[in-house]
């Protein structure tokens, strides 16, 4: 009632030149601003603050302009998002909350102390003096999630004392899933919605199962299903393109096995210029005839989206001497941790099997051949290991298989990585040069449950053009190799002399004995 004149004004005339917002100024007092509007919510709000900037968060006061100055009142007061998920969940991406640090910084704040103050991130800094409006701080009670990959959580665990007390509960999802019946069903009802969701073709049984061996393929095992559900997802769609050109009324296998063809084909052209460059022979990979301390390993380039295995040539020398196994990649600069380890276990391996009653008078020098990359992993110490045992026993080893698998100091062949890419990088440069039906790869036999290879590569070895050679021990793998027995030692401690360990022994004997005779020559001319 004390401001009544505001609202009736008889007989008044207006200001020629007053401008139209300048009217409603002293109304304002008056309206009402509706910061949160959750009338038509049903349950708990659920927010997703994709872009977790201080203000998104925890909202703002807005200003206008005035005659040249910046006002404000109640009614400008912005809701964030923490504020729309009151009473609710706030799910929030990690990356980006780590990258806006007032938002950090505030959101611990808020949780901290239950309350919810609307200011700007300069006021709370001490950076802004001028007046403006405090808004009453707002009771919260809010289940804030973070999504984000482990090494953020990591980090934060490790160097924010607070972060621990406020997000107690941690869970993680993995990008596998077993391969059952149960999943299986997932598999299908997930293709059926993606289809009808985006009015897709419906793909029939085989290529469902294709689209599963995908799956499958994606998780590198065959008894797991990859979540990745985005990858499965842009496959259906373009085999939904190739079925509709060919004017099908279903997605069929072929149609997934083209899209899968081709978007491989899109990424593939390092591979095909390697490819090109070890046929035409400027990378030396020999996949026919044999040779002394030579071997054909096995690497996977990775380039981001695409990977593919890459044959690389193993080549081992040895000498008398007391350098023991003298790592090239290492010494040059150009070998990795995990690398320079496994050479190191080889070492092991020998003193273990032929340095029990004499000393290992051994100087060998092994390097892969045209590397200028660099190198990194175990993967390539069991190849080395045959390199080093073909060069002591004059053996040669066939070049037309290729390996992979790495090595304890017990002579067990463990498991690796990449083992698909590995197989079909050496099927290709096979297949280049020419399949004569004796070429393959040694593999760990830890990896065949990860065998998921191409179509092309599992009917070359169903019509025996293509061999896989599951291999446990080095014993296994050197009698493939070279084709003669590894050998066992008698009851006088001794290996046959005719198996390849037999022919190690004698070498190495005959070593340390040139090797004493030396020293002795040495002490007597000393003297």
């Amino acid at each position: 009632m004390e401001n009544l004149d505001l609202f009736y004004k008889p007989n008044v005339p207006k200001a020629p030149v007053q401008a139209p917002w300048a009217e409603e100024l002293p109304f304002r007092k008056y309206y009402v601003n509706l910061f949160i509007d959750n009338s038509n919510l049903k349950g708990r709000p659920v927010i997703v603050e994709s872009n977790p900037t201080y203000q998104n968060l925890f909202g703002r006061i807005e200003r206008e302009a005035q005659f040249g100055m910046l006002t404000t009142d109640f009614t400008m007061i912005r809701s964030g998002s923490i504020h729309k998920s009151n009473g609710g969940y706030l799910v929030i991406p990690a990356e980006e909350l780590v990258k806006n640090l007032f938002s950090y910084d505030g959101l611990k704040r808020a949780l901290s102390s239950e309350e919810l103050v609307v200011e700007e991130a300069g006021e709370r800094l001490g950076f802004i003096t001028t007046k403006g409006l405090r808004p009453n701080p707002i009771p919260l009670d809010t289940k804030v999630v973070i999504v984000g990959n482990p090494m953020i959580y990591q980090t934060l665990f490790a160097l924010d004392p607070d972060f621990k007390e406020l997000f107690k509960v941690k869970a993680e999802f993995d990008i596998k899933m077993d391969f059952n019946n149960v999943n299986i069903k997932n598999y299908i009802s997930f293709i059926c919605s993606l289809c009808s969701k985006e009015n897709l073709l419906h793909l029939d049984s085989s290529a469902i199962v294709k689209v599963i061996e995908y799956g499958a393929r994606l998780a590198d095992d065959q008894k797991k299903l990859s979540t990745r559900f985005a990858d499965i997802a842009d496959i259906i769609r373009e085999a939904n393109f190739y079925a509709k050109k060919d004017n099908s009324n279903e997605t069929k296998n072929i149609h997934i096995i083209k899209a899968i063809e081709e978007k491989n084909y899109r990424s593939n052209l390092i591979q095909e210029k390697v490819n090109e460059m070890i046929k035409r022979g400027f990378y030396l990979i020999d996949t026919e005839g044999e040779s002394i301390g030579q071997i054909n390993g096995l690497a996977v380039l990775s380039l981001g989206d695409f990977a593919f295995g890459r044959p690389s040539k193993v080549t081992a020398t040895v000498n008398m001497g007391r350098g023991g196994i003298i790592d090239i990649e290492r010494e040059s600069k150009m070998g990795g941790n995990i690398h320079s380890k496994g050479v190191m276990i080889l070492g092991g391996y020998l003193a273990e099997n032929f340095a029990q009653d004499k000393p290992l008078n051994l100087t060998a020098r092994l390097v892969f051949e045209q590397n200028y990359d660099g190198v990194d992993g175990d993967s390539a110490s069991s190849t080395e290991l045959y390199a080093i045992l073909s060069a002591l026993s004059e053996v040669p080893i066939k070049q037309y298989l290729a390996v992979t698998g790495s090595v304890n100091q017990k002579g067990d062949v463990q498991a690796i990585g990449g083992v698909n890419y590995k197989i079909e990088g050496f099927y290709e440069i096979c297949k280049a040069k020419g399949l004569d039906g004796k070429q393959g790869v040694l593999i760990p036999t830890s990896n065949v449950d990860n065998l998921m290879l191409k179509e092309e590569i599992v009917e070359a070895i169903r019509e025996g053009k293509f061999y896989i050679y599951p291999i446990t021990n080095i014993r296994e793998g050197i009698e493939v190799l070279t084709g003669i027995k590894a050998g066992e030692k008698g009851a006088d401690g001794k290996y046959p002399e005719d198996t390849i360990y037999g022919m190690v022994e004698k070498r190495l004997k005959n070593m340390a004995e040139k090797m004493e005779k030396s020293s002795e020559n040495k002490e007597k001319n000393n003297v």
